[in-house]
């Protein structure tokens, strides 16, 4: 059964800088004439050290609907599902992932795997929203953007705020050549310390580079961190910070307030980051923000096929359709709440232990079949 189709005159722009705005508009609804606005200059521009494993019922799902999956499935890494849990002064545990069905991808092959879905000219780079506001002579009445001031959120009084954690971005390029050491220390997956208030997180790009994150709340050198926070740390430990010498990024971490929700605005919603932002420690991210995208385009789409939609114009079915997609608020707020308490127990004395432990009858659910995703 073919796809419905919008009007010519109907738009869906979309603001983002995460995968989000391009799993919204793929196939198949190629006339809903999406207008994604992206702040790098070029694909290029984007970041590329980061690797993303995607869920079975979230990221996975959402490329299945996009029609993609058979081409993340050429460029995931199921072996980057390994893990190594490193205790301060002891000998590491490695898991082997099985089970999980959660494979690894780089962030710039996911990203080039979405955006290369799109049309020519989707996606228009080097332009950042500054505002939205609604457009009286917009047929759609959808939103019209303008760089004079800061972005309007559709009545959110929560605004992001620090978490009150630093993390400390380390490159290591091409380790199997230059470092091998780190390249076998780490593995062909992922490599964690949790202790009281510090983490050290380590994991393998598919471009042979290692991505490697120690947080704290303060931003020092390599150098002066180490002496002053992993002094009583094993040598290894130390060894694999003082190995990346490639670069050197602090990053404060930002959260919105857990359970956060916003009063529906016609014209205009939010996704992803921009609708439930978090921390890294319960690596969901990149998956509730690909789920954000499926359910908004289904619900257009499923709005569009209705018998009332019909005699209705394409800016109140859009409007109908985005108000049955912002029931997404407990998504977000579950995940929220598994973040949190993650960067609690991520930093704390037996946070490495209870990691371990979870990670060990997770393994072991999933390898009987009644494992959850």
């Amino acid at each position: 059964m073919p796809a419905p189709k919008l009007s010519s005159s109907a738009r869906v722009p979309l603001a983002s800088a995460s995968p989000a705005s391009s799993k919204s508009t793929p196939s198949p609804a190629p006339s809903t004439k999406p207008k994604p606005l992206d702040m790098f200059a070029t694909k290029e521009g984007a970041p590329s050290i980061c690797t993303f494993d995607l869920h079975p019922r979230a990221g996975q799902a959402a490329l299945k609907a996009a029609g993609l999956f058979k081409e993340f499935q050429k460029y995931s890494r199921p072996e980057g599902e390994a893990m190594k849990l490193i205790q301060p002064d002891d000998a590491p545990k490695e898991f082997d992932g099985e089970g999980l069905d959660r494979p690894e991808i780089d962030r710039v092959k996911l990203r080039d795997i979405l955006l290369d879905s799109l049309e020519e000219g989707t996606v228009k780079w080097g332009k950042k929203v500054m505002r939205v506001e609604p457009d009286p002579s917009a047929r759609a009445n959808t939103p019209s953007f303008s760089p004079t001031s800061q972005p309007r959120r559709p009545s959110i009084s929560s605004s992001a705020r620090t978490s009150g954690i630093t993390s400390i971005e380390l490159w290591a390029l091409d380790v199997d050549a230059k470092n091998p050491w780190l390249s076998e220390y780490i593995g062909k997956g992922s490599c964690f310390m949790f202790d009281e208030g510090r983490a050290l997180q380590c994991q393998r790009q598919g471009t042979g580079a290692c991505g490697i994150d120690f947080a704290n709340p303060s931003e020092t050198t390599r150098q002066e961190m180490v002496d002053k926070y992993w002094s009583d740390c094993s040598t290894d430990v130390k060894r694999v910070i003082l190995s990346a010498k490639d670069e050197l990024i602090p990053r404060k971490l930002y959260m919105l307030s857990v359970g956060i929700q916003w009063k529906s605005k016609l014209g205009v919603t939010l996704l992803g980051d921009a609708a439930h932002l978090m921390t890294p420690f319960a690596g969901v991210g990149v998956n509730v923000s690909l789920a954000d995208a499926m359910d908004l385009a289904k619900a257009i789409l499923r709005r569009k096929a209705s018998v009332v939609a019909k005699v209705r114009s394409d800016g109140y079915n859009i409007g109908v359709a985005v108000e049955e997609y912002e029931k997404i608020f407990e998504r977000g707020r579950m995940n929220a709440e598994k973040t949190r308490k993650n960067l609690g127990l991520h930093f704390s004395e037996k946070g490495g232990a209870e990691i371990a432990g979870r990670l060990s009858a997770h393994a072991e659910a999933m390898a009987k079949g009644d494992g959850r995703h």
